[in-house]
């Protein structure tokens, strides 16, 4: 199984960003969350670390996972699990190193760009507010749970 792992990051004004896939990657044109693959021995803080300064060089302030989801596309061996994180990041101007383009959406608008399959249930928990990452990413620095990449 691959294990990816994907950032939610949320702004003050509640929107979030997102990136469409470039035209000749597989899955061209679709739209998802910043993330890839975890590499053997690293942590899901660290993957994600280092895949967001990668495709918007970026730094990663603090992480929480929301949630997992497995996924099996067609015409592909291994099933991938999802790890999917609301993050909070140190930079407010990104490079979009590794998309067509980026943007940033309300979660009422999250609907109406064609997202990849394994991503389309968080986004319709987060265009009906059932998940507020912004909120779940501030409770747990309450609480003392979230984690930035050096936490493990």
């Amino acid at each position: 199984m691959i294990t990816v792992v994907a950032a939610i990051i949320e702004r003050s004004d509640r929107r979030m960003l997102i990136g469409q896939r470039r035209k000749n990657d597989s899955s061209a044109l679709k739209w998802e969350f910043p993330g890839g693959k975890m590499r053997e021995g690293e942590s899901p803080e660290i993957a994600l670390a280092r895949e967001l300064q990668e495709e918007l060089g970026v730094t990663l302030l603090k992480s929480v996972e929301l949630g997992r989801v497995r996924h099996h596309y067609a015409g592909t061996s291994e099933e991938l699990e999802i790890r999917f994180f609301a993050a909070a990041i140190a930079e407010s101007d990104l490079i979009p190193n590794a998309f067509e383009q980026v943007a940033w959406a309300l979660p009422k608008e999250l609907s109406e760009y064609d997202f990849l399959t394994a991503n389309r249930q968080l986004v319709a928990q987060l265009a009906t507010g059932r998940i507020k990452p912004a909120e779940i990413l501030e409770g747990a620095e309450e609480n003392g749970t979230s984690r930035g990449p050096a936490a493990d």
